[in-house]
């Protein structure tokens, strides 16, 4: 195919069957579009430097680069190689240079203040405790599927498979960005074998609810207590209700309304609030005053961390392998023990996806035994 790239027409390439095609521009020799098996589109410029070498550039992905700016940039980089230039020897020079720590650092910059501030801090947990041990020094260039395998099966053999997957999953993501950055073509965490992750079950029963109405009411941690509280009320992530603000809570019309860029599916979420959470959270406010943040920190805007008020709470309420998430399963578990439906609990635990809801279908069980028995009894006392 040779015609004028439009916006239009490399919007409409068709993909191949496999691996990649280039479809050139009539305009610009050498300046074309790349598309592959998977549909990705990329601009690409092809020529030959002084001493015959063949070689291929990409300029850039569409739609971040459109055809237009793409074209003037084949046209300008064309200039640069008739005076005896070699873009991309200077590419590959930049390449070389970078490490897994220069790589490290512009995701902190540039990738970190995107992403929910949890999953900020546990990247920056994995990066400063495994990654960087590891591979620090390594080029970028030079980490291969045998690295990432073997800092993964280290970490598994010390005992963190979990934390091992996690480490995996970050790798990947800094390599997927690594290769938008030009900094590499391929990602060498892709195709790594996971362990295996059970899902927790863990639910706290009506006599550990019972025992930790009783420790929360004796901990010197009156704000964390309120936060415990709450997240039984409402099912909320941890994370999600330390940072709420004040802005967000509704006390008359008795809604929490969380924005999207605080919630991990990245969608607003509206949470009806329950006559006792609205009490507290009312408590609350009355001691905040004029704070933004409900639960305002210490040197931070908002309180960051509960596990140690949680840890207190457990051993005070003799309550043992318990996470401060399993609150959330508690609220679900309470949910479904009083019948109300999956979609229902999926809506106010803001799933977007039944899928995860349905984990909880197994809940269902005693109510459902209740019912078949007492179609049962009906049958049998008709009979």
């Amino acid at each position: 195919m040779a015609d004028k790239l439009t916006d239009t027409i490399v919007k409409a390439l068709a993909a191949p069957e496999k691996g990649n095609r280039v479809y050139y521009d009539l305009e610009v020799k050498g300046f074309g579009c790349r598309v592959t098996s998977a549909g990705a589109r990329s601009f690409v410029l092809n020529y030959r430097t002084r001493t015959g070498r063949e070689r291929r550039l990409t300029i850039g992905q569409y739609p971040d680069w459109k055809t237009a700016a793409a074209r003037q940039e084949a046209s300008d980089l064309k200039r640069e190689i008739d005076r005896g230039n070699d873009p991309l020897a200077g590419i590959e020079a930049d390449r070389a240079a970078k490490t897994v720590a220069d790589l490290a650092e512009r995701f902190r910059s540039d990738h970190l203040p995107k992403v929910r501030p949890a999953t900020s801090r546990g990247y920056a947990v994995l990066l400063d405790k495994h990654v960087l041990p590891a591979l620090r020094a390594k080029p970028v260039v030079d980490v291969s599927y045998t690295d990432i395998d073997d800092l993964h099966r280290k970490m598994t053999r010390a005992g963190t498979p979990t934390e091992a997957n996690r480490t995996v999953a970050l790798l990947s993501k800094m390599f997927s960005l690594a290769i938008k950055w030009g900094w590499r073509a391929d990602n060498p965490a892709k195709g790594i074998e996971r362990n295996p992750e059970v899902k927790r079950h863990r639910y706290l029963n009506t006599d550990e609810l019972a025992r930790l109405s009783v420790a929360l009411a004796g901990l010197a941690d009156v704000q964390g207590a309120t936060i415990i509280k709450l997240l039984l009320l409402t099912g909320a992530r941890s994370g999600e209700l330390m940072g709420a603000r004040w802005e967000a809570v509704d006390l008359k019309g008795r809604v929490w309304t969380k924005p999207g860029s605080t919630t991990k599916q990245k969608t607003l979420h509206r949470v009806p609030l329950s006559a006792p959470a609205v009490e507290l959270f009312a408590a609350v406010h009355r001691q905040t005053g004029n704070a933004q943040h409900v639960f305002p920190g210490r040197g931070t805007p908002h309180r960051t961390e509960i596990k140690y008020t949680w840890a207190a709470a457990c051993e005070a309420a003799g309550i043992a392998d318990a996470h401060i998430h399993d609150l959330r399963h508690t609220y679900a578990s309470l949910l479904a023990g009083d019948n109300i439906s999956l979609p229902i609990i999926g809506a106010l635990l803001g799933h977007s996806q039944p899928s995860t809801t349905a984990r909880y279908a197994h809940l269902f069980d005693d109510p459902l035994r209740a019912a078949t028995e007492r179609a049962g009894a009906l049958v049998g006392g008709a009979k």
